[in-house]
Formats: structure tokens, C-alpha cells, sequence
């Protein structure tokens, strides 16, 4: 996807398109950092990461919005069910990004698929979407960044090394760190480069499909969220509603992914004493997030001594299998159907169309 949180709000609210928007890791505009920006806010020299501070000196007409993660994670999700709908192998590699194999469909045209795909979730959600085509995921990443934003790009043995001339070494997935400045100061600077002194470096079997580690295609190990409070607070209410907040959002996501966890770790940031946490193992399985909430406050007398500030709150869960647990008690059962019952209500009418007022805070 094309700045994907950015293009969710823009869709939400069209006065936004075309005006330089950021989107805040917390509801300080001040006080926070860029996790997202959309291309007018790019084009000036923001980016993500930077703290907003910086970017308001850069341009400060700046739009901004904290960001709404289940928003993001609902149309994810969604987009993930478009995809499904082509029955090709696929993989969820993160909240913006999905592969897609056709090796085994060798009479469809990639291009003309992509530009079918790349139509369909702009219908379906306003944002557009970027696509590479290649022998392997490496490539194909590569390819997606050619032609942003809406863009389809296709790297083959015919356009190979042009491609790759093109591209610069931060172009390619992992080179945006020390190991990518070690090479640039070696003289590598583009992808071409590195291909002429790693050769192999590119190559891959043509349709072996990548599956990039830890994604959709194995069971994840553990399933967080996390959130910075605006400023440190004492409140009991504040802390307890995001850390039910947080539970939900976990819990809906074990529940898309036919999960279900044993283990619930709770992690608080104190600005006096640091970060300590701690997490317990039940015998019972649940991807309800009520039931993660009760565990992880269970877990608070621990590691939140003398009522001390919180800056930070993260929820865990581990111990993670297929949900293959039935309740057998008549109120397991009630709940259960009450969950999924509040899960086709979001589904239909959007995420947060109904919540535990308790979150009410955290909102």
C-alpha cells in the first residue's frame, strides 16, 4: 500500500488529500513522532521517525492526526480477504504489504493481474496500492518501489540490469541500516553494484515462492500491542482502559487468525525506574479479550509498585496454537457467542462501531 496510514485518513476525510498530512504515534502533535506521512509531507523532507517537532520547523501548515490503529488493522485485514478471493498462494508480510505467488498459474499475465488488483482495492477503499513482479520476494519488493505511489512494475531477465542501475542500494529490503552505509562508503551505490560483487546475491529458483519469516505463512510466535501515553499518569482508569484496549485489539487479531494463547505478558514503561514486566501461563487457552485484559491486570501488583508513573503499557500474548478449544460451561459458550457476535458487528459497520466503555478513555 501507498502510505498506507495516510491514505486511510485521506480516504476517511477527502479535505486531506493534497495537503501535507503526518500521522502521530500519539495524540501530542508536539510531543510525538512521525509514523506515517503521505506524499505532499514527503516531498518536503518528512518522513517517518522523524519527531513531529522537526517536521512542523520543515513546514508548519502541517495536517496531523494521531494514529488509529484498529482502523488500520481492520482495512488490512479486508484487503487480506480481497486477496484471498484470487485462490493464489499468499502471504501476509506485514499491515501494508502482501505477496502473491503465480508460479503456479503460468498462463496468467502477472501485469494484467496486478493492474486487476491494484483497481480492485482502490474501488474497494480509495487508496492505492504499489506492485512488483519478479522471481522472488527480494526482486518483487524491489520492484513495488519503482513506480510509486499506484504504480506496476515488472523485473525480468529483459530489463534486469537496467532495473537494477536504477535503483539505489536503500531501494533494497534490509540496506537501510549500518550494513547498507558499510557498503555505500565501499563504493556500492546502487543495486547494480552489489549484484557485480555478490552476483548470487539476487538469485533464486524462478517460482519459488519467499515466504518472508514470521508471516502468515507459520504460526506466529506472539501477538502485541503497545502504546506511549501522552504524558506519564498515576490514573488507575487511564492505565486499566488501555490496557483493555490494548487485550482487545490482541484478542481480535488471535480471533482472524483462528488463534488462541496460554501465555499474557504486561510490560510497563515507569520514567523514574525503567521498564519491568511481567507474565503468567494459564492452562486454559482464550483469544478473548476481556479474559487477556483480567490476566494481564492480574500481573500489575508486580511490577507497578507505590502507584508509580506510567509512561508506556504493552501487552503480550504467547503460547500461541489453533483454536481447537470448545468451552463446555454454559457462560463460556455465552461469551464466546457475545465475542463473535461484536466481531461481525465491526466487521460490518467498521472497527470500534462498538467497544467496552471502559476503552472510552483510551479514545
Amino acid at each position: 500500500m501507498d502510505a498506507f496510514f495516510a491514505s486511510i485518513e485521506e480516504a476517511v476525510n477527502p479535505r486531506l488529500k493534497g495537503r501535507p498530512l503526518i500521522i502521530g504515534a500519539r495524540a501530542s502533535r508536539m510531543n510525538t513522532v512521525v509514523c506515517a506521512a503521505n506524499y505532499p509531507a514527503k516531498a518536503l523532507g518528512i518522513h517517518s521517525g522523524m519527531p513531529t517537532r522537526r517536521a512542523y520547523s520543515i513546514y508548519s501548515k502541517l495536517e496531523f492526526l494521531p494514529a488509529d490503529q484498529a482502523k488500520y488493522i481492520w482495512t488490512s485485514g479486508q484487503i487480506l480477504e480481497l486477496l484471498k478471493g484470487y485462490n493464489l498462494p499468499l502471504n501476509y508480510s506485514s499491515i501494508d504489504e502482501f505477496q502473491m505467488d503465480l508460479s503456479g498459474h503460468p498462463g496468467q499475465n502477472p501485469v494484467s493481474l496486478s493492474k486487476e488488483i491494484r483497481a480492485q482495492i482502490y474501488a474497494n477503499f480509495n487508496i492505492t496500492a504499489s506492485i512488483g513482479i519478479a522471481k522472488n520476494w527480494l526482486l518483487a519488493k524491489l520492484a513495488s518501489k519503482l513506480n510509486k505511489p499506484d504504480g506496476v512494475a515488472l523485473i525480468d531477465d529483459s530489463n534486469f540490469e537496467q532495473a537494477l542501475r536504477k535503483a539505489s542500494l536503500d531501494k533494497l529490503s534490509g540496506m537501510g541500516g549500518n550494513y547498507g552505509r558499510e557498503l555505500t562508503a565501499r563504493g556500492i551505490k546502487t543495486c547494480w553494484d552489489l549484484y557485480l560483487n555478490l552476483p548470487g546475491f539476487f538469485d533464486d529458483k524462478p517460482g519459488k515462492f519467499e515466504e518472508n519469516p514470521g508471516k502468515s505463512g507459520e504460526m506466529p510466535k506472539s501477538i502485541s500491542h503497545s502504546y506511549t501515553l501522552t504524558r506519564a499518569s498515576v490514573n488507575p482508569e487511564v492505565i486499566g482502559s488501555w490496557i483493555r484496549l490494548l487485550s482487545e485489539m490482541i484478542g481480535s487479531r488471535l480471533r482472524e487468525q483462528n488463534l488462541t494463547s496460554r501465555t499474557t505478558h504486561l510490560w510497563l514503561d515507569k520514567p523514574e525506574t525503567g521498564c519491568s514486566g511481567a507474565q503468567k501461563t494459564c492452562h486454559i487457552e482464550t483469544n478473548d479479550g476481556y479474559e487477556i485484559y483480567r490476566r494481564a491486570v492480574k500481573l500489575m501488583p508486580r511490577i507497578w509498585p507505590k502507584m508509580a508513573k506510567i509512561r508506556a503499557i504493552g501487552v503480550s500474548c504467547g503460547g500461541i496454537s489453533r483454536a481447537v478449544y470448545q468451552p463446555l460451561l454454559q457462560e463460556d459458550l455465552r461469551r464466546k457467542g457475545l465475542v463473535y457476535a461484536l466481531d461481525k458487528i465491526n466487521n460490518r459497520f467498521g472497527e470500534g462501531a462498538i467497544f467496552p466503555a471502559i476503552t472510552s478513555l483510551a479514545r
